[in-house]
């Protein structure tokens, strides 16, 4: 058994070290102001054999602040969550929550008939139903016997 001998760099380890550094102090002690960049509501997206399901989390927002578009095979979703102003007597010792505008672009990987297409928002979660067409349902083939 022959092993390899590696020569050892001590710049190596340092560098290691500085990006782990860089990681702790983005991740900790990240400003308030990055967060205006906007933020990324979480989504899952599911077929079945007749519908494209996608379920959006979007706690706390109002239906009218929220925007659902198809152009193409992109669904488009966007909105925003407003941040309540600060009163008087109030100081905020953390702020974790997302607010700002968002964007989610989700490509549709079949044809969708656009005219069925159903958003619904209850407990957080909006769920746009997106139908396919009948060239796109899976279709049975009957064997015949010869």
């Amino acid at each position: 058994m022959v092993k390899d001998i590696v020569r050892w760099d001590p710049f190596r380890e340092l560098l290691s070290l500085r990006d782990e550094f860089d990681r702790i102090f983005k991740e900790y002690f990240a400003l308030p102001e990055k967060r205006e960049e906007g933020w990324f509501p979480s989504l899952d997206m599911k077929e079945d054999a007749e519908n494209i399901i996608v379920n959006v989390e979007i706690p706390g927002m109002k239906k009218e602040d929220i925007k659902v578009t198809l152009r193409g095979d992109q669904l488009i979703i966007t909105g925003e969550r407003k941040f309540e102003k600060e009163k008087k007597d109030e100081t905020y010792h953390r702020i974790e929550r997302s607010y700002g505008k968002f964007q989610r672009i989700i490509t549709i990987p079949v044809e969708v008939d656009q005219s069925k297409i159903k958003a619904t928002y209850e407990n957080g979660v909006l769920s746009i139903t997106l139908p396919k067409t009948e060239k796109e349902k899976p279709k049975e083939i009957e064997i015949s016997l010869k």
